[in-house]
């Protein structure tokens, strides 16, 4: 396992091909604006993995002895999933849940694929060994990984995608000895070129061959670039903006300009029944929910604290409509706990010997969050009404007006600064750039709400209740 400089001096030695602003960025990552706050923070995360009063719990041992982190660890009891979920929220605690993609998600999706490995050589082109040694790669030397799946949505027409002479969705455009040649791109990244490994799978229709392929490549391959939205942090100061100041963690779209994916770091190509059997055969989504799940309840857990301390700055606790309000958040926090703990309780061995938790719960909560989260921020919103709005800065607090604003802002029970410091949270997650993000990114986390619903409903397995009422309408007959 690495500590928090590791992981810095290794993300800013690639020198990855980032651009932002219409510049490259040619500042190391770490000190750079946009991306400093983010990689801190996640400094801050392999710092406290390495932490001795946290071994336990983040610490797994493999047979030769060498220690690694529990993400990559292959669950197999169900302590082993206890323990997963121990460690998720206890990094996902260091930041309210709003880090969305912490080292552990993308690490849990390796390690479905890796100790699943025999599937990807059950095709005429058997991969399984390249992943069985990328899995294990990562896991010895505790690599950060992000990924890249969707097309860009220029044109969802079938035929779009097939003429190449405005290629727009990455594919193959070219095989030979050393490897197959990508060119196109893909979406969407979040902290693109800011991990040491990029993870690629199609998604969604596949409408020829050349677009199935999968591989992980390190993010400074040659050709391959991260093209990155405005950075929501907009300045250093962690007053003025609490949240975006520290985990802002930028989106990217993805180029792939004729990039080269040596044979030895392709795990998927050519293969369309390799890839419709992918989740059944890895339980891949069932636990990037069940990842997923765990942050989100310390999110609500955030949102249940912060409304709880915005309520005593202002004495509003004791009004009927307010406490309403805030039992919608604790029975959401309710909820998912439940659904969670009801994955655990229900989960599975696999074929190939992990523990796998079941999907049922977890899509239920996946569905139910993306609804009932803006929800929740419009809760916050509502709680801290004008107050989120008169928000001096730092700076103001600092000149000659710190006295007006002293007296004239003070909460019930706290000074001015206090109370602006906790509604400028309040304000960063339901009002700013970067709290306008986290919704969006929630409403949409696994994709089309109405399309996962659809697709939620036609794999439920209704039948059984079907035949419950036919039952009873057969009795009555008699």
């Amino acid at each position: 396992m690495i500590n928090g400089k590791q992981f810095v001096d290794r993300i800013d030695a690639l020198q990855n091909e980032v651009w932002i602003e219409g510049k490259r960025c040619l500042d190391v990552l770490s000190k750079s604006a946009p991306f400093k706050g983010i990689i801190a923070s996640k400094a801050e995360l392999y710092d406290y993995q390495c932490c001795k009063a946290q071994q336990e719990l983040f610490c797994c041992t493999a047979h030769d002895g060498r220690k690694y982190g529990f993400s990559y660890h292959q669950p197999q009891t169900v302590e082993d999933l206890i323990n997963r979920r121990k460690a998720t929220q206890s990094w996902a605690r260091l930041n309210g849940g709003l880090i969305g993609r912490p080292p552990d998600y993308m690490n849990t999706l390796l390690m479905t694929l890796g100790t699943a490995s025999s599937h990807f050589s059950k095709g005429e082109r058997p991969f399984g060994e390249n992943l069985k040694a990328l899995y294990e790669l990562a896991k010895s030397e505790d690599l950060s990984i992000t990924h890249t799946f969707v097309n860009p949505q220029v044109n969802r027409s079938i035929s779009h995608y097939l003429d190449d002479k405005t290629i727009t969705a990455a594919k193959v455009i070219e095989e030979n000895k050393d490897g197959i040649v990508v060119h196109g791109a893909k979406l969407l990244a979040t902290q693109g070129g800011l991990t040491d490994e990029l993870l690629v799978l199609p998604s969604g229709q596949i409408v020829d061959e050349s677009f199935i392929f999968g591989f992980m490549i390190p993010s400074n391959t040659k050709g391959l670039r991260f093209l990155c939205r405005e950075s929501y942090r907009y300045r250093d100061s962690s007053f003025d903006h609490p949240l975006a100041a520290r985990f802002e963690e930028v989106d990217s779209l993805v180029v792939f300009d004729h990039v080269l994916i040596p044979w030895d770091r392709v795990i998927l190509y050519k293969d369309l029944q390799v890839l419709n059997d992918l989740d059944a055969e890895t339980g891949m989504y069932a636990f990037l929910q069940y990842q997923a799940v765990c942050r989100q309840i310390v999110k609500l857990e955030f949102l249940l604290g912060l409304g709880e301390a915005m309520c005593d700055a202002i004495q509003i606790s004791e009004f009927e409509h307010v406490k309403l309000k805030m039992t919608e958040i604790i029975v959401s926090l309710e909820i998912m706990k439940a659904l969670l703990l009801s994955s655990e309780v229900n989960s599975e061995l696999n074929q190939h010997g992990t523990l796998v938790p079941d999907s049922k719960p977890l899509r239920t909560a996946n569905n139910y969050f993306a609804n009932t989260y803006p929800r929740l921020i419009e809760i916050t919103q509502l709680l801290g009404a004008s107050s989120m709005i008169s928000l001096p800065t730092e700076e103001d607090f600092a000149s000659q007006i710190k006295g007006d604003l002293g007296q004239y802002l003070q909460g019930a029970n706290i000074g001015a600064m206090e109370r602006v410091k906790l509604f400028r949270v309040a304000w960063d997650l339901g009002m700013s750039a970067f709290g306008s993000r986290q919704t969006q990114f929630e409403r949409f986390f696994f994709g089309d709400p109405i399309r996962l619903s659809t697709a939620f409903y036609n794999s439920y397995p209704k039948q059984p209740y079907h035949d419950m009422v036919q039952n009873f309408l057969d009795n009555d007959k008699k």
